[in-house]
Parts: structure tokens; C-alpha cells; sequence
């Protein structure tokens, strides 16, 4: 309605509802929740943004604050509603007991989105929120509101896929270059060999949005399964293959901070996966080449705990101070003292990044969280790679291993269900001898 009209029928509104200046933004949501038009809704939630992006960080931070504790189910309703489920349960009872329930800062985030900014404002609120929670843990009450509604608003019906090539408007391949989080893009060239004939590009958009893309993937089409990104990043360009067996997901990047834990990427690698499909019959093997981002901190806090370094069995002193050198020499970036332990460490380290990813877990699920991304989505761990990726940022994180993550379509559903259910991860032979430190020509 009023977002139709622009800035003027918004100034217009504001003058009929007499919205003081000096009335607290928190006062503005309590407001919010009263107001039974929709026009005076979306004027005092534009004012109440506004308001807050002009805040200070301190006053943001209380902000958050007061909107968790002035806006908690009421106890004594809850109480009453709790009771009466009790005293008759069915599904109305519980229908109530939920509504109930439900804190009413949710019906605040909802009304905040008929803002003219709307949902796009409300990623940036959360951006925020999301730095507040590191020195304020107590508002992960209030995040969860957050990614509810969300999750409600970004769910995948209301996503639209769209390929990306050399003829997508400069404006959306500027923001691929700015987005792109696994292996950086270095300039227009780069972008246009990673837009070349055997390789593919895919973004899931949303409509609130505009052309603001909210997560892409970076396929490579080859003949054989890539254990290098060297080898996908610095190949000559090609004509694209005219029966390429494998498709290999080289990267994929989350585009918006505000939307973490709002999971896109599993819907689009399965999307993908069809769209290649119908566009390649000949594709017969669909994998990732993934880096392992939690390796080396888990490695550095088993390397500090004796009793855990003997439970895994993979390490005797020496190669526990042979490991703790090279960690050392990554931390300096000495790099002459780098190349040398890395070959004296590396079945060492090949194991343990076997037993990281099939033992360590967060909850049932892996502690490490691109493989937690990719095991879910029901892939299988099939392979891990010595030498993947010896860039600065990779050594920092995993001493340059990359893994093989592969996707078979008859089997996610029973791999998504055997890891949710039981923590069982689906791996290879290989992968699984590499954890009980069997070393085989295959693992590196």
C-alpha cells in the first residue's frame, strides 16, 4: 500500500499520526503491536528502522535487550493455558497453549517487515544482532525469533534459481566477485573463466530482494574426480565437453550475513544436480571439492591434550612434536620450515583428518561445518586429498587438505536418515581405514 506511494505518502502518514521524536524506538514496537491499520502499521515500522539505524552500538545493543524482556509470553496466560491442556488435551487446547506461547517480539518482526525496507532492513537488523550476541548470549532468545521468521519468509517455494553466465547484468556479477567467500575471485578475467563452456554457475534469488542473490554454486564439468582446486582454478579454458561425466561443486557462497542459519545450499546443490542433468544426461558423477574449516583448531586443542592424543591411537611423541612444529611454523609463516614438515607429517595428518571428520561430532552431527553442510544433505564422505589447496588461507585452516564430498541421488535420503537418527556417517572404505591410521595409495 503506502510502499507504493514512496517517501511522500510515508511523510504524509507521519504527519496524521503525530509520531514524537523523543518517544523510544522500544516504545514505538509496543505501539506497533496495537495498531489495527495498515497504513500506521508500515509508517511507525518505517520510523522504528530508521530509528534504530541510527543508533549508536550501544544503543542497539539495549535495543535488543529490552525488546527480549518487554516482549516475553505473558506468565500468567501461559500458566493458565498450560493447565487447561492438562486438564483437557486435544488438539485445540494445544493449539491455544501454542498461541500462547509464541512471544509476542515475533509479531514485532513480523509487522517490521511491511516496512518500505522491509525484509531487506530486517537482514541488517539481525546482522547486527548477531554481533551483539557475542558479548550478550542472552539474546540468542531473540535471534531464534529471528530465523523462525525467516525461515517461514525464505523457505523454497518462494525461491527462484537462476544460471548465472557473461550475460547476467554487471550489477549481479559484481556482486558474485564481492560475495565470493571459498576461493577468491580476482577480477573480471577470473570471473569469465569461471563462466567459461565447462563450467556452470547458480544462484537461488528471492523476490523481496530484488537482484540481491542470496547464495550461489560453482560447478566445474570434467571427466574425472578433482582433487586439486589448482586444477579447476588455473586450467586453461576449454570447450566445454560434449559428454562430461563428472560435475564437480567447487564452491558455495552464502551472500547474506543477516540470513546465517537459514539453509539455502541444500536445496540448491539438489536443484542443481536436476538442472545438469537434464542439461547433461552423460553426468554420472556429482562431487564437491570442500575444504575441512575446523581441522586445525581441532588439532591444536588434541595436540594440548595428551590423554585425547593416546585415545585415537594415530600418534606416537614424535609425530605429536613433528605436527606441533609444523603448527608453529604455519603460525609464523615460516615457509621454507612449512614445506619441510608438511612431508614429514603428512600420513599423520591424513589420518587425522579422517578420524576429525568421522568421530568429532556436535551433537549426532559433524563438528566440522562444511562436512556438518554437505553429510546432512545426505552426501558421503569419499575422499580426502593431500596438497588440495597449499594457499595461505587453506594451511591456516587445514594444512591444505581438501575432501571429496559425493552426491548420489538414490542415496542422500538414506544417508540424511542414518546421520540425524543414528550419527552414522556414509564414507569410503578409504576414508574409513585412513581413521584407523591404514595409510592406501587412493588417500592422497
Amino acid at each position: 500500500m503506502l510502499d507504493r506511494l514512496g517517501g511522500a505518502g510515508l511523510d504524509l502518514w507521519r504527519g496524521r499520526m503525530s509520531v514524537s521524536t523523543k518517544q523510544p524506538a522500544i516504545d514505538l514496537c509496543h505501539r506497533l503491536l496495537t495498531l489495527r491499520g495498515e497504513a500506521s502499521a508500515i509508517v511507525i515500522a518505517d520510523e522504528i528502522i530508521s530509528r534504530f539505524n541510527a543508533m549508536p552500538a550501544d544503543e542497539q545493543l539495549e535495543f535488543f535487550i529490552q525488546l527480549l524482556e518487554q516482549f516475553q509470553p505473558d506468565p500468567d496466560a501461559l500458566a493458565l493455558a498450560a493447565e487447561r491442556y492438562l486438564d483437557e488435551p486435544g488438539p485445540e487446547m494445544a493449539a491455544e497453549l501454542g498461541r500462547v506461547a509464541m512471544p509476542p517480539r515475533q509479531e514485532v518482526i513480523r509487522n517490521l517487515s511491511t516496512s518500505p525496507s522491509g525484509v531487506r532492513a530486517l537482514i541488517k537488523v539481525r546482522e547486527r544482532l548477531l554481533e551483539c550476541i557475542k558479548t550478550e548470549p542472552s539474546l540468542k532468545l531473540l535471534d531464534d525469533d529471528f530465523v523462525r521468521c525467516f525461515r517461514s519468509w525464505f523457505n523454497r517455494g518462494f525461491l527462484e534459481l537462476r544460471e548465472i553466465d557473461w550475460q547476467t547484468p554487471a550489477h549481479i556479477l559484481e556482486k558474485l566477485i564481492a560475495y565470493e567467500a571459498v576461493h577468491e575471485i580476482r577480477g573480471w578475467d577470473d570471473l569469465r573463466r569461471r563462466l567459461a563452456e565447462d563450467r556452470r554457475c547458480f544462484a537461488f534469488f528471492h523476490p523481496v530482494l530484488d537482484d540481491e542473490p542470496l547464495v550461489f554454486v560453482q560447478v566445474a564439468l570434467t571427466d574425472d574426480m578433482a582433487a586439486n582446486i589448482s586444477d579447476i582454478l588455473d586450467a586453461e579454458p576449454a570447450n566445454r565437453p560434449d559428454k562430461p561425466s563428472t560435475a564437480v561443486f567447487y564452491s558455495i557462497s552464502n551472500c547474506q550475513a543477516g540470513l546465517r542459519g537459514v539453509s539455502f545450499g541444500n536445496f540448491l546443490i539438489k536443484q542443481v544436480l536436476l538442472e545438469l542433468k537434464l542439461e547433461f544426461p552423460s553426468v554420472e558423477h556429482s562431487l564437491t571439492l570442500s575444504p575441512v574449516p575446523n581441522y586445525r583448531r581441532w588439532l591444536q586443542k588434541l595436540l594440548a591434550d595428551e590423554e585425547r592424543c593416546a585415545e585415537t591411537g594415530l600418534l606416537d611423541d614424535s609425530q605429536r612434536e613433528n605436527l606441533r612444529a609444523l603448527d608453529q611454523a604455519i603460525t609464523a609463516n615460516e615457509l621454507e620450515e612449512i614445506d619441510r614438515m608438511l612431508v614429514l607429517c603428512q600420513n599423520q595428518l591424513l589420518c587425522l583428518c579422517a578420524y576429525f571428520l568421522l568421530n568429532q561430532k556436535r551433537d549426532t552431527l559433524p563438528a566440522d561445518a562444511v562436512a556438518r553442510f554437505h553429510l546432512s544433505n545426505g552426501a558421503s564422505l569419499a575422499r580426502i586429498n593431500w596438497a588440495g589447496d597449499l594457499s595461505s588461507r587453506r594451511l591456516h585452516q587445514s594444512f591444505g587438505i581438501l575432501v571429496n564430498y559425493v552426491y548420489v541421488a538414490d542415496k542422500l535420503e538414506t544417508n540424511h536418515e542414518m546421520l540425524v537418527n543414528e550419527g552414522v556417517i556414509a564414507a569410503s572404505a578409504t576414508v574409513k581405514k585412513l581413521a584407523q591410521g591404514k595409510l592406501t595409495k587412493k588417500a592422497a
